[in-house]
């Protein structure tokens, strides 16, 4: 079933994803070589929990962490670790974020140190992606023109678009209706209305956009070991465009 979300929930919405905006914009100097995975877990939900927060991934289908951190050719569901990151990697964190009973979501990726030129334009084009897919989020759009942006300028690009995961709507839970695929055609689908709230987030491979599970049942690999990269934010369909509820700054940027 898909909820329509009225202003004061929205609101609400857009206080918890301001917190969430918050403890991305602190990984940005807290991320450097040397840095573990298991020591972003402990920083985010050491930040959300003393400003008030809950860290919503815990336990949610069973999951166990605040975070997921994704490394090189994970593309999500990246358990936290202790392996030190290494100077280039690229590593993507993904959380929730429960604030007063307001759920927001957002994944940002991050380069460990200075990044190739292969990882400089794969975080380019993903997060050019991302607001490609926002541009279509409008009243009367269909979940169709949001896919369709996505990928005709992934691909154009020489990327894969992953198909296995996708965005979702959010709140009062982490998961609910629409689906919100990254790929499609234009026109098709859920027509989109005024109070919906929903995630876009894309997942992009260096080639091709098939995927591999990992024995723990959680964590997606590129099939061909290629590089993976997403960027996500909430964000509230208005009368008056996209409002992003993850922002961290000047759109189009974060």
């Amino acid at each position: 079933m898909i909820t329509l979300k009225s202003k004061r929930e929205v609101d609400s919405m857009d206080e918890s994803g301001a917190l969430l905006a918050d403890v991305h914009k602190q990984l940005r100097a807290f991320i450097k070589p040397g840095v573990s995975s298991w020591d972003i877990e402990e920083f985010a939900r050491d930040y959300i929990e003393s400003h008030g927060g809950i860290a919503a991934q815990i336990g949610f289908e069973g999951y166990e962490y605040a975070t997921c951190t994704s490394i090189n050719d994970e593309i999500c569901h990246g358990f936290p670790r202790k392996r030190p990151l290494k100077e280039g990697d690229l590593i993507k964190v993904d959380m929730c974020v429960d604030l007063k009973g307001a759920v927001s979501d957002s994944c940002w990726a991050y380069v460990v140190g200075q990044p190739s030129d292969e990882v400089k334009r794969l975080m380019e084009v993903t997060k050019k992606a991302l607001y490609l897919g926002i541009e279509q989020a409008q009243v009367g759009n269909r979940i169709g023109d949001i896919g369709h942006a996505i990928q005709t300028y992934v691909e154009g690009e020489g990327y894969g678009i992953v198909r296995d995961f996708i965005g979702h709507g959010i709140g009062p839970t982490i998961h609910e209706e629409p689906a919100v695929p990254h790929y499609g055609h234009k026109g098709k689908g859920l027509r989109l209305k005024e109070g919906m709230v929903i995630t876009i987030e894309p997942m992009v491979n260096t080639g091709t956009w098939e995927m591999k599970m990992d024995s723990n049942g959680w964590t997606a690999y590129t099939q061909d070991g290629g590089l993976s990269c997403q960027y996500e934010h909430s964000l509230a369909i208005t009368k008056e465009g996209p409002r992003i509820l993850t922002s961290q700054g000047t759109e189009g940027t974060y």
